[in-house]
């Protein structure tokens, strides 16, 4: 009758723990497993790629900008390293990373179309009126 008195008793003991056991379990937690810094660094070559070849006039660059695209706008991409599960992996919403990336898009090329006024057309609209 102790023994099984003693091992109830021992559950409600309070854990000894000391600091450095905390802090590697609590290091565990915040640095990422090699798998997820693969997917980061997966995902953020399609980013830099697609942010870097907007404007490109070659047929490389224009390959990755649009590779990129595909990537970034597939819905149901299947694999580990597809836009859908890297992001989930990374704890990353897909839907807001691909709206986000969509809208700086529109920016962008927004900005482009718009013809920027010299000096010298500026002035002779000026003179014009």
């Amino acid at each position: 009758m102790e023994f099984r008195t003693y091992n109830v008793y021992s559950l409600f003991q309070p854990d000894i723990l000391l600091p450095i056991q905390y802090l590697e379990t609590l290091r565990k937690k915040t640095f990422l497993e090699p798998e997820k810094h693969l997917m980061l660094a997966v995902l953020q070559d399609a980013v830099d790629c697609f942010q870097k070849n907007i404007f490109a006039r070659d047929r490389q660059r224009k390959k990755l900008f649009y590779e990129a695209q595909d990537w970034l706008l597939a819905e149901n991409g299947e694999g580990v390293f597809s836009f859908q599960n890297t992001c989930e992996a990374l704890g990353l919403s897909p839907g807001y990373v691909r709206q986000g990336l969509m809208r700086w898009k529109r920016r962008k090329l927004q900005t482009r179309a718009k013809p920027k006024l010299s000096r010298i057309s500026a002035t002779r609209c000026a003179r014009a009126s």
